[in-house]
């Protein structure tokens, strides 16, 4: 898919209230989209499984799997099969900022909480497709030491790009799509200060709409998971402007 024919992408809408599904997959038809509707989260893990959409609107409340438990469910396929990450636009009728950060954590692109406009559905929909469009297109604004397929090392951390593995020492790094997006931009710059707004523009991108705290959640997990076992830190906070990738003195 690319920037020019996002309009034609598969959709798929999970939502267990009639009324919300099909007025969802009205208006994004209207935009061109192909929109494809599954009430519980069985019927999409299988759709998604079957028929990979372009992007999931996913409700966060479903009568059988949440939307939370589908994502971490879509994300650890997608790193174990080496797949690109499926955009999730997650919508929710609760507003409470944890469930929020909750969907974020688990691998959700955005959040939009209930009642939403249409509008700004569809804005955030065609964000997101852009996105990915922008990621696929053959490492569109890598400079030739960002190249996709390089491995990086930093102190005891490998990072394989391509592959995306991420290991410390000897040990597996289990990281969700955007936290290892997060740590594959920081292998590329170390020892170098990247502000917030760099690292949400190129991680996130320049239209994003989720929540102001994310990157502070995302780097919360990527730092768990590089020390798990007991490792020293190697993403250090430099306050007031951003983070770098250094080892302790």
């Amino acid at each position: 898919m690319t920037a020019t024919d996002t309009a034609q992408a598969t959709v798929l809408v999970v939502e267990d209230t009639p009324e919300i599904a099909r007025l969802i997959r009205r208006s994004l038809m209207l935009e061109g989209y192909q929109v494809d509707v599954a009430e519980d989260g069985r019927s999409a893990l299988a759709a998604i499984r079957d028929q990979p959409p372009d992007l999931i609107v996913l409700d966060l409340m479903l009568p059988d799997i949440d939307g939370i438990e589908i994502t971490r469910r879509v994300r650890a396929l997608e790193e174990a099969d080496h797949l690109m990450p499926l955009p999730i636009l997650m919508v929710t009728a609760l507003d409470d900022v944890q469930d929020r950060v909750s969907g974020l954590d688990a691998g959700a692109d955005d959040y939009l909480p209930k009642p939403f406009a249409i509008p700004e559905l569809v804005a955030r929909v065609k964000a997101l497709l852009r996105r990915t469009s922008q990621v696929r297109d053959v490492g569109a604004g890598l400079a030739t030491n960002e190249r996709v397929g390089d491995v990086l090392q930093f102190d005891d951390l490998t990072v394989d790009a391509a592959g995306r593995i991420a290991t410390r020492g000897p040990r597996p790094v289990t990281l969700t799509a955007r936290e290892f997006d997060l740590l594959a931009l920081f292998m590329r710059h170390p020892n170098q200060v990247l502000t917030h707004q760099q690292l949400m523009h190129r991680v996130w991108g320049d239209d994003f709409f989720g929540e102001s705290n994310v990157l502070a959640v995302t780097i919360g997990a990527v730092r768990r998971a590089l020390e798990e076992s007991g490792e020293p830190r190697l993403i250090q906070t430099v306050r007031g402007v951003g983070y770098v990738l250094r080892s302790q003195p």
